[in-house]
């Protein structure tokens, strides 16, 4: 498991580090891509990631590679951030499951927002309290973790 971690996060990580990306600009990069890529409703986190990276002048790979391994973690965040959205909104709460919503998705997009439009908003309540705060604080966890890695492949690599 660890070497399939190496392998698939940390190696291409290193990868960006070793191209020339500054420690700043990858933190900023991981911290986007999975507090975005966590956005509660499936298929915004990529648009939106895109035209970030792009305003920013982010790596695109990097931050939309994050975003597509924190996916999983998305979709078992979508009940949490809903039930957070109504509590903070005093709405009651809805009978919703993951699997009721990827049923109602199965129907069509426009049905699935039709139908889940409370759960949506909901959700997205619920993010817009904890994915920004979230964000910031990995960003600035991540500078000194980035910084480090610079220093340690600057000072391993052949001279």
């Amino acid at each position: 498991m660890l070497d399939i971690v190496r392998r698939r996060v940390v190696d291409p990580v290193l990868g960006l580090l070793r191209q020339g990306l500054a420690p700043r600009d990858l933190a900023l990069c991981l911290a986007l891509g999975a507090g975005v890529g966590m956005f509660p409703v499936l298929g915004v986190s990529t648009p939106a990631l895109t035209l970030i990276a792009l305003w920013q002048r982010l790596n695109l790979a990097a931050i939309q590679l994050v975003s597509w391994l924190v996916g999983p973690i998305q979709l078992v965040l979508i009940i949490p951030f809903m039930r957070l959205g109504e509590w903070v909104l005093g709405s009651d709460p809805q009978p919703m499951t993951i699997e009721a919503g990827l049923e109602i998705l199965s129907e069509g997009v426009l049905y699935a927002i039709v139908t889940m439009w409370d759960a949506i908003v909901h959700a997205s309540v619920g993010w817009i309290l904890i994915g920004p705060l979230a964000i910031f604080v990995l960003y600035r966890s991540l500078i000194p973790v980035m910084e480090r890695a610079l220093q340690t492949l600057t000072s391993s690599s052949p001279k």
